[in-house]
């Protein structure tokens, strides 16, 4: 009897995997996402390092595209998924 107790109690108990479960609104984001860090980038690296679009604009894309859109991309839910 003492052993039945030892297995059980040495089991691990079994969790549920965590399930991500993305929709198609959802790779849009990301992809709109991508688009703008990649605006970004190319325009840091357009004009001299004084320019408007290397110290203003790129910042503000890759800013928006970095932490707005990718979280935004992995957290969005759609009003369907929240009631089930």
């Amino acid at each position: 009897m003492n052993k039945k107790q030892d297995k059980k109690t040495t089991k691990a108990k079994k969790q549920k995997p965590i399930f991500i479960d993305f929709t198609a609104r959802n790779y849009q984001i990301f992809g709109l996402a991508v688009l703008i860090i990649i605006l970004g980038y190319v325009s840091l690296s357009k004009g001299p390092a004084d320019s408007f679009w290397s110290l203003t604009f790129a910042p503000i894309l890759l800013a928006i595209g970095y932490c707005i859109l990718v979280p935004l991309a992995i957290f969005w839910r759609s009003k369907k998924a929240k009631n089930t």
